[in-house]
């Protein structure tokens, strides 16, 4: 794949990805993963360090995935190509927006977008949580799992950072 057809790629996914982050892992797998560009390990590597580092994590996997295949060029322009489709929507949006928000089409296109955008969502955490516990299980990693996710919920005060921190020194001391 050229660095061209690597930017329309990543333009097509920037143009439709609706509910996050998230939903962009989703898109990015089959061109990515499937289209023999990187191994499902390296993906999901990358997946890792992009929620792990500050940004938004689709913007984080194109400048990502454009560097690794292209160098520093490559990833600008993936993130350029990436970005652009959302800053034209909402600059669209934003023109027309105060006008439109109240008509019945508009509402309803909204209330459809959500529940597949929670689809999305919950494919892309199922693809990392398949990808690092259930198909490479160890018991070390279905701990670090459970108490990370046990964290989460139970004790609301923990700071994401910092759990982010601790498993992955947890995971160098013992994988």
């Amino acid at each position: 794949m050229s660095l061209l057809q690597l930017m329309w790629t990543f333009f097509y996914i920037g143009a439709f990805t609706i509910g996050g982050g998230q939903v962009a892992i989703t898109l990015m797998y089959q061109p990515v993963v499937e289209g023999g560009l990187l191994s499902a390990d390296q993906f999901y590597n990358m997946v890792a360090v992009s929620e792990s580092t500050p940004g938004p994590i689709g913007i984080n996997m194109a400048t990502y995935i454009g560097c690794e295949l292209f160098g520093v060029f490559g990833g600008v322009a993936v993130t350029f190509a990436t970005v652009l489709p959302s800053l034209l929507i909402i600059l669209i949006i934003a023109k027309f927006f105060d006008k439109y928000q109240d008509k019945p089409l508009v509402k309803t296109t909204f209330s459809c977008i959500r529940p597949v955008s929670a689809g999305l969502i919950a494919v892309a955490a199922w693809n990392v949580l398949s990808i690092s516990v259930v198909n490479v299980f160890s018991p070390i990693r279905a701990v670090i799992f459970a108490v990370s996710l046990t964290l989460l919920f139970v004790w609301k005060k923990m700071s994401p950072i910092l759990l982010i921190v601790l498993c992955g020194v947890a995971g160098v001391i013992f994988l």
